[in-house]
């Protein structure tokens, strides 16, 4: 089954909601049993949207500033560098990986970077 959806739009409506939304409105953009890793290797994955929203409340205080630096699409996901600022608290360039569903909801997000790659 094939399917298409514009991935570069939804990436760009996820870092404009990472900046200016709600940890809830982040959330909603992923399934309802979406998974989050982030970053890869932690240990820890998020699953569902619950979760999901937890995970994002962490930036709910925070002035949060996102720019896309680089983009790459293949069918229904998408791979992107971007750059987020936190507040004056950190900066870090991570590498995401994004599924999506004919939706255009976010099926999973991996995220890699390591403490090493924050800039304080």
């Amino acid at each position: 089954m094939t399917y298409s959806v514009d991935t570069q739009a939804l990436v760009r409506r996820y870092l404009h909601t990472v900046n200016s939304g709600t940890a809830a409105d982040v959330a909603a953009l992923y399934a309802e049993d979406a998974t989050v890793a982030d970053p890869v290797g932690s240990g820890e994955v998020h699953i569902g949207r619950r979760a999901i929203e937890g995970f994002y409340s962490g930036l709910a205080a925070a002035e949060v500033n996102t720019e896309l630096l680089t983009f790459r699409d293949g069918g229904h996901e998408a791979a992107f560098m971007f750059e987020i600022t936190v507040g004056d608290k950190f900066r870090v360039q991570p590498i995401e990986v994004m599924t999506f569903d004919r939706d255009g909801l976010i099926t999973s997000m991996k995220a890699y970077w390591t403490p090493a790659d924050v800039i304080s």
